[in-house]
């Protein structure tokens, strides 16, 4: 459980982003009751923090207008894990579409540190290189962004307007579980109020979204990010692919992981782990099929391809080319 001082600081922040905040709201936010808020307030008035008081129906507590915090100062480390998470997210693509946010925010850094501190920090990012280079990432908007994390803080639904992959527009009711990046792009899971099941959305196709009355209950059962790898796998593409495989688990999923493809065992036997070797059945979907040979070839096991016949002969033509590259002398 946070610290009081953590809370009060957190409260500082609250009040920091604008505003009128209630002081129920306060306490909903930091976990306490209303008089502990009272008491926070309290200690950041005793710090020359101008918080006041507004009375009324929606009265509670903003700061002063024109009130800026003092210049933040970080320690080495501090400043390095700022702007080394920085330089992460932009080669990730995990930023939003203010595609200068994060060069913005580290100039800002920079400039309030020591000098030092700065040589050293500019020496590491000159010195430092990535193994991939960074693509082209639809990035989301940053207060859909945050529209999304405050609606699954407060499990509220939230209406949006989304458009799919082939440009169809519809309105949606989501009730948000959870928002996940994967593989440089930012997704939102939870079950779509008008049909009464589980999707995942990804966020740069969202629009116009807003948090809506009312409350609902989180599901019990997997955590958002093995929701969205799972959609992932049972996605809908242009093949259906049903293999069997016989090997282990670990195996399978080191060429094959659950966001491509679902395991099934044939026949279950009682007290059998992970790593017996056993056939499995695999089941994805793909748009194209020519990535699956050489995937099966490295595999290194006995597998029974079921469907569909044009994988079958894609795995035919890659061993008939290997034969004949190994015949050439």
């Amino acid at each position: 459980m946070p610290r009081p001082t953590g809370r009060v600081l957190t409260l500082l922040e609250l009040l920091q982003s604008g505003g009128t905040r209630t002081v129920a709201e306060l306490a909903d936010r930091l976990g306490v009751e209303g008089r502990t808020v009272r008491r926070y307030v309290d200690q950041l008035v005793d710090l020359d923090v101008p918080v006041e008081s507004v009375r009324g129906r929606y009265g509670g507590y903003r700061l002063a207008p024109g009130y800026r915090l003092p210049p933040l100062m970080l320690s080495d480390d501090e400043a390095l894990a700022v702007l080394l998470g920085l330089v992460a997210g932009r080669r990730a693509g995990l930023t939003t579409t203010e595609h200068t946010a994060s060069e913005t925010a580290s100039a800002k850094i920079r400039r309030v540190l020591p000098k030092h501190i700065a040589r050293r920090l500019d020496t590491l990012l000159e010195a430092l290189a990535f193994t991939d280079q960074p693509g082209d990432f639809d990035t989301p908007d940053a207060g859909v962004l945050l529209t999304l994390a405050d609606a699954v803080r407060h499990r509220r639904p939230v209406s949006m307007r989304y458009t799919d992959r082939d440009g169809r527009r519809s309105e949606r009711t989501l009730h948000a579980y959870g928002i996940v990046a994967h593989a440089g792009r930012w997704y939102v899971t939870g079950k779509d109020a008008r049909i009464g099941e589980d999707r995942t959305f990804r966020l740069d196709r969202i629009a116009d979204a807003r948090t809506l009355p009312g409350s609902f209950e989180a599901p019990v059962g997997p955590g958002p990010a093995q929701r969205v790898l799972s959609a992932f796998a049972t996605a809908e593409y242009r093949h259906e692919v049903t293999l069997r495989i016989h090997g282990t688990v670990g195996q399978i999923r080191a060429h094959l992981p659950v966001s491509v493809a679902s395991l099934e065992e044939y026949a279950p036997v009682a007290g059998q782990d992970r790593a017996t070797e056993r056939w499995l059945r695999v089941e994805l979907r793909a748009e194209r099929l020519d990535w699956l040979p050489p995937v099966l070839a490295s595999l290194d096991r006995p597998f029974v391809i079921e469907r569909p016949d044009e994988l079958r002969d894609l795995v035919t033509a890659l061993a008939d080319r290997l034969a004949s590259y190994a015949r050439q002398v």
